[in-house]
């Protein structure tokens, strides 16, 4: 993974109100967490933080330059306006080249399973320990042409080398199943309202229904009389 250089300085102001002049000045509020050390707190660069943030994905790592010496920061947390779609705020974890680190990464499904298939993506992310500087950005799982039935697990995962799986390698992953018509998924829906007791309302079209099937049935009963 590439690591993205950012000038940061070194905040001296705490709070509410200082944390909106930085980010009035197009600038984000971060700390740097480290092992046994005191927290770093500074202040990045809006923009530039914002793109390599962008770019390194969940777990970017960033070369900080702070007063002239350099740390690498992994991103361990992001805080984004709801809104205005802003960087709020960054937490990093202070760390060092060649030394190991615990993430989870992404898995991106790929391709288009066989006709009639749904892909359900079992679970968005996998543990994985490996070295800071090459944490794999994300888990490509293929499922072109696959057929309903195919289960894709934690283990089936193709890992760069020197990357370590910690998720249990039984943990389904992917998992194409049987495309359900709408049809089939309302009467296994009322198969299972009819076995838990539950007595479903009759709504306005099937009573608008009902009645001019009612009406139609008078009708032909007076008709033959």
């Amino acid at each position: 993974m590439s690591t993205e250089k950012i000038t940061a300085e070194v905040r001296t102001e705490f709070g509410k109100g200082a944390a909106r002049r930085i980010r009035r000045e197009h600038k984000v509020p971060a700390v740097v967490y480290s092992q046994g050390g005191e927290p770093q707190h500074l202040t990045l660069p809006g923009h530039d933080t914002m793109m390599a943030l962008k770019h390194g994905g969940p777990n970017a790592l960033l070369e900080l330059d702070i007063d002239g010496t350099t740390q690498l920061a992994l991103t361990k947390q992001v805080q984004v306006d709801p809104i205005r779609r802003v960087l709020e705020h960054v937490d990093f974890v202070a760390v060092k080249r060649g030394e190991k680190v615990t993430v989870d990464v992404p898995v991106v499904v790929v391709g288009e399973a066989g006709p009639e298939t749904l892909v359900v993506t079992e679970n968005a992310t996998v543990s994985v320990e490996a070295e800071a500087t090459h944490i794999p950005e994300s888990f490509e799982v293929s499922v072109e042409g696959a057929e309903a039935g195919t289960l894709i697990y934690a283990s089936d995962l193709s890992l760069p080398s020197g990357t370590t799986l910690l998720t249990d390698p039984e943990t389904l992953v992917v998992n194409v199943a049987q495309q359900v018509s709408a049809e089939a998924l309302e009467a296994e829906l009322e198969e299972a309202e009819a076995e838990a007791g539950i007595e479903r309302e009759e709504s306005d079209e099937d009573a608008a229904a009902e009645g001019s099937s009612d009406e139609a049935a008078a009708e032909g009963d007076a008709d033959s009389e």
